[in-house]
């Protein structure tokens, strides 16, 4: 699961991002609502932890922004704003969770982990790209009606490129997603598995299916 943590004070940032990555997360950091734009539109970010009172784009403005995506994080509020009606605007433009500072640690972690169960939830079953369907049911990939026969590690690299479908994702962001932040492995292991994947999507008369933008990562279209 990949958090992006948006707040101004970096205090708060470093506090979060250092706890997440302890309990195995991958977390970005932002210091206003354009930033963390940015990063969202870069990279598959799973939910957001926003402060609402930031300098620039603040967090009312970057919930508005997001507003009538068809594929968005979930977004969890994290700010001392503790009045009814600050939690009903926030929550009306889209926010899922509202939590109001000073926090609980543990209690964010619990509210982002019931946050990126439910956008589970809700996600459809199958992925389909022309001839190839991906059923995240079962766990089971099929070219026509052929199952194609992939390691845990290749059906989740396929996985999330089809789900990023038409962004290109660094080796990098590719590797925090598939190995925890304390593997030993390196992300070259990434090519390695991106050579034994085409191999087998050769096989199935799909050898173009991922794209290499040298120097800059990959990408389903």
């Amino acid at each position: 699961m990949r958090v992006l943590v948006v707040d101004d004070s970096e205090r708060v940032r470093k506090f979060l991002a250092s706890g997440l990555h302890a309990q195995g997360l991958a977390a970005e950091t932002a210091s206003d609502g354009a930033e963390a734009l940015r990063v969202i539109d870069s990279q598959p970010i799973d939910v957001v932890v926003l402060d609402l009172m930031m300098p620039g784009m603040d967090g009312i403005q970057l919930l508005k922004a997001l507003q009538g995506r068809s594929a968005k994080p979930r977004i969890l509020v994290l700010s001392a704003r503790d009045q009814v009606a600050d939690r009903v605007e926030a929550l009306n433009l889209g926010a899922d969770d509202y939590l109001v500072k000073p926090f609980a640690f543990d209690e964010v972690v619990a509210r982002i982990n019931a946050l990126s169960r439910r956008r589970a939830d809700a996600a459809s079953p199958l992925l389909q790209h022309g001839r190839l369907q991906l059923d995240t049911g079962s766990r089971v990939v099929r070219v026509d009606d052929a199952v194609l026969q992939l390691t845990p590690k290749e059906y989740a690299l396929l996985e999330l490129l089809l789900r990023c479908k038409g962004r290109l994702l660094s080796r990098q962001v590719i590797f925090e997603h598939l190995y925890e932040s304390d593997s030993s492995a390196s992300d070259t292991v990434i090519e390695a598995l991106l050579s034994t994947m085409r191999a087998k999507l050769a096989r199935a008369g799909m050898s173009d299916l991922i794209q290499t933008r040298r120097g800059f990562g990959y990408v389903i279209n």
